[in-house]
């Protein structure tokens, strides 16, 4: 696998120096450059992009979550911070991994390991572009391709990096994030009841307060803030 390209974002120099030391131990990166601000790393992005962003989240005239949210398309962002409470925050921004200082080499190394298996991953698992008019998606397997159906997926669910898509004989695993497919004009008849899942509208059998049924009595969960979305189907 090639160097992967990172950049190290942090107002505290010390803690700068010490991820800029753990990274050198591995040959997996090539460290792009270290930054004291969000503005600074972001004027460096503009002509170097970078594949993994290990970012501080509490820095003045920034945080690393405004950092995060203006750099998504960058497929790696690992948080190092001091403060813990943060991690709720982090799970809808693709994070991969969350780092509490003091750091020590043990904890990093499982990082680099994560990361080193998300981006073989990635470059083994994507969506292709839906055939026109044919009503099916190719999923990327290994070396083979998939042709789905989309009439027969049942439901999408959201892993923390991945999206699972469902039929009812299997679950492809798709390296794209659930509210992306939901974007894309072949998912419309998908409907988002769940911040971790999505149903086909043709295969809900039945609703109740608290799940949706689906065939073979098959029940998806419904969140609070997603029961709007279901009532012009009661």
């Amino acid at each position: 696998m090639k160097k992967l390209r990172c950049i190290i974002v942090d107002d505290i120099e010390i803690d700068r120096l010490t991820v800029q030391s753990y990274i050198g131990r591995f040959d997996a990166f090539d460290l792009v450059g270290a930054f004291a601000s969000s503005a600074a790393a972001i004027a460096a992005m503009e002509t170097n992009p970078v594949d993994v962003l290990f970012l501080d989240i509490d820095m003045p005239g920034g945080s690393g979550i405004e950092l995060r949210k203006r750099a998504l398309d960058v497929p790696v962002c690992v948080f190092i911070t001091s403060h813990p409470e943060y991690a709720i925050d982090s799970y809808a921004l693709e994070v991969l991994d969350y780092l509490v200082k003091p750091l020590s080499i043990g904890r990093f190394s499982q990082t680099v390991k994560r990361i080193e298996h998300f981006m073989e991953m990635r470059s083994k698992a994507s969506l292709f572009e839906a055939a026109i008019g044919g009503g099916v998606v190719f999923i990327k397997e290994g070396h083979a391709e998939t042709k789905v159906k989309l009439p027969d997926i049942l439901y999408l669910e959201a892993l923390k990096n991945y999206t699972l898509v469902v039929t009812a004989d299997k679950k492809h695993r798709v390296l794209l994030n659930i509210g992306t497919l939901l974007k894309d004009n072949n998912f419309q008849a998908f409907i988002r009841i769940h911040r971790g899942f999505a149903v086909q509208k043709h295969f809900i059998h039945r609703i109740t307060s608290q799940e949706v049924f689906l065939p073979d009595n098959l029940s998806i969960p419904i969140g609070r803030n997603y029961k709007d979305n279901l009532k012009n189907l009661l």
